[in-house]
């Protein structure tokens, strides 16, 4: 079992952000780990895809996204996302492309402030 990173956010304060607020955070793990990849660091890497799949797994069990389409994109970001750094690349991922998708939601959940 993994240890839980975001033990706060574990214990319930995730589900007081708004939608664009959590993806935009997943987000931020993303970007430091395509940084760190950049860098050829893979211990550093892997820690800040730890952090970002621990995210993205809140999200999915936020019950306010259950059973729509929100939780399909949720999963689907996973499932990109796990292919791209893990897998063969079946859906031709790049850095550029995963950036670009979750800046739109750091972009749309600082624009709710």
């Amino acid at each position: 079992m993994q240890k839980t990173q975001h033990k706060n956010l574990a214990d319930g304060k995730w589900a007081e952000l708004s939608f664009v607020e959590q993806m935009g955070n997943v987000g931020s793990e993303v970007g430091r780990a395509i940084s760190w990849q950049r860098r050829g660091d893979n211990e550093r890497m892997r820690k800040a895809l730890d952090r970002a799949f621990e995210l993205i797994d809140l999200t999915a069990g936020d019950g306010r996204w259950t059973g729509g389409l929100r939780l399909r994109e949720i999963l689907r970001s996973r499932e990109v996302l796990a292919d791209y750094f893990f897998g063969n690349n079946f859906y031709r991922t790049i850095p550029e492309k995963l950036e670009r998708y979750y800046y739109y939601f750091a972009y749309a959940a600082r624009k709710e402030r």
